[in-house]
C-alpha cells in the first residue's frame, strides 16, 4: 500500500511541475562547438522553449501557424503566394519581349 500512496504523489507532483512549466514557460539553450587547432570546424546552437500555446502566443510566437505542413490557412496561403509569383514572371517576361 506505501508504494500506491508514493507513487499517487509523485504523480500529482509530477503534474503540478508540468503546469508551472506550461503556464510560465522554460527555456534550454546551448551551444556545441568542434574545433582543432583553434579552427573551428562545427558550431551548433540549440535553443528549446517548453511553454503551453497560450504563452507562446503571448510571447509572440506563432509559426504553427504559418507552417504549410501544421495548418490549411498556411497550404493555402502558400498556393496563392506560387500563384503570384507565377504571375509576376510572366508579367516580367512580357515587358522585356
Amino acid at each position: 500500500m506505501p508504494d500506491q500512496i508514493v507513487h499517487s504523489i509523485q504523480s500529482t507532483n509530477l503534474a503540478d511541475i508540468l503546469e508551472r512549466v506550461l503556464d510560465k514557460g522554460i527555456v534550454i539553450a546551448g551551444d556545441i562547438s568542434i574545433s582543432i587547432a583553434d579552427v573551428e570546424l562545427l558550431n551548433i546552437k540549440i535553443r528549446l522553449l517548453i511553454a503551453s500555446v497560450d504563452k507562446a502566443m503571448q510571447m509572440g510566437i506563432n509559426w504553427w501557424e504559418t507552417d504549410p505542413y501544421l495548418s490549411t490557412k498556411a497550404q493555402e496561403l502558400e498556393a496563392q503566394n506560387k500563384k503570384l509569383m507565377e504571375r509576376i514572371e510572366n508579367l516580367e517576361s512580357k515587358i522585356q519581349t
